[in-house]
C-alpha cells in the first residue's frame, strides 16, 4: 500500500490564533484541513507570538521536542515547542517559542506599530526551529509550503545547510507570496547571523553587505524555492518579475475564487509538482 503524501506548512500567521482574520491567515488555516481531508499527512507551524493567549487556545509545551539551544551570533536561544489543536478541523498547530524572541511580544511590531529591531533574529530562529523540530519528529515531507516573510529563510536552509538530511532530500519547496511586507530593513550583519554550516558566501552574495529589505529577503527565498504561489492580489510586482526570470512553476492568484477554491487549485498544483518526482 502506497504511503500518503506529506505536506509541511511553515506559516507566519494562522487564524484563529491572531485577533484579526485576514484572507492569508484564513487560507493558512484552511489549507492543512483541506489537504488532510484529501489524504495527506500534515504538520503545521507558526511563531508563538506573545499576543496568542495560551490558556484560551489550550497551548501546552511538548517537552520531548523542546530543549535545544539555537545559536545566533554567539547567543544561545532555547527552543520551546508548544502545540494546540483546532478541534473542528482535527489538526494540530506547532508553535515555535522563545522567551526573548517571541513569548512576551506581539507579532512583528509593538502596540505603536514599530517593528521590532530583532525581527532578523526571529526570522533565523523560526526557520531553524521548524526544521530542527521536523527532524526530531522524524517526519519526511513531500511538499514544504513557506508562507510569509518569517518563513523566508527555510528554502535556503533546506537546500544548503540541510541538503544531506534524508528527511528533506526529495522535498519540493513552495514559496507562497502575499502582500504583507515589513518596512524596517534588517541590518547589514544579517548575512553573517544567518550562516550555519553548509551555507557559503556565494549563497548569500546577492544580499551580503546591504541592509536587507523585504524584496531582498524574498528574492533569496525565491532563489532556493522550487515553485511559487501568489496568494493575494497585490503581490510586489518587482518580486513577481524576478520570479518570472527564474522560470519556476508558479500558480497565479485568481480574484474571484473563495478559500475552498484556492485550496483546490493549490492541491492540483502540488499534485503536478509531485509527479515530477515519480
Amino acid at each position: 500500500m502506497k504511503e500518503p503524501n506529506r505536506i509541511l506548512f511553515i506559516s507566519q500567521e494562522i487564524s484563529p490564533y491572531l485577533a484579526e482574520e485576514t484572507p492569508i491567515r484564513l487560507l493558512n488555516r484552511q489549507l492543512p484541513e483541506f489537504f488532510q481531508s484529501h489524504g495527506f499527512e500534515t504538520r503545521t507551524f507558526m511563531p508563538k507570538f506573545g499576543e496568542i493567549n495560551e490558556r484560551r487556545n489550550q497551548l501546552h509545551e511538548v517537552i520531548r521536542l523542546s530543549g535545544m539551544n539555537l545559536i545566533i551570533e554567539e547567543s544561545d536561544h532555547p527552543l520551546l515547542i508548544k502545540v494546540a489543536s483546532i478541534q473542528t478541523a482535527r489538526i494540530q498547530i506547532y508553535f515555535i517559542d522563545n522567551d526573548d524572541l517571541f513569548h512576551r511580544r506581539k507579532g512583528v511590531a509593538d502596540e505603536a506599530g514599530v517593528e521590532y529591531a530583532d525581527n532578523d533574529d526571529r526570522v533565523i530562529f523560526y526557520a531553524r526551529g521548524v526544521i530542527e523540530t521536523v527532524k526530531k519528529l522524524r517526519w519526511t515531507p513531500n511538499i514544504i509550503l513557506c508562507s510569509g516573510w518569517m518563513s523566508a529563510l527555510a528554502p535556503l536552509y533546506l537546500k544548503k545547510a540541510y541538503s544531506d538530511e534524508p528527511f528533506f532530500a526529495k522535498s519540493k519547496i513552495v514559496l507562497m507570496l502575499d502582500d504583507n511586507e515589513y518596512k524596517k530593513p534588517f541590518p547589514t550583519r544579517f548575512t553573517e547571523k544567518l550562516r550555519i554550516e553548509g551555507i557559503s558566501n556565494s549563497d548569500v552574495r546577492p544580499i551580503d553587505g546591504f541592509p536587507i529589505g523585504y524584496e531582498e529577503l524574498m528574492r533569496l527565498a525565491i532563489d532556493f524555492s522550487d515553485a511559487i504561489v501568489y496568494a493575494t492580489p497585490h503581490v510586489n510586482q518587482r518580486l513577481m518579475n524576478y520570479a518570472e526570470t527564474k522560470g519556476k512553476p508558479s500558480l497565479p492568484y485568481q480574484e474571484t475564487e473563495d478559500v475552498v477554491a484556492a485550496c483546490q487549485r493549490q492541491y492540483d498544483f502540488y499534485q503536478r509538482l509531485l509527479e515530477t518526482n515519480e
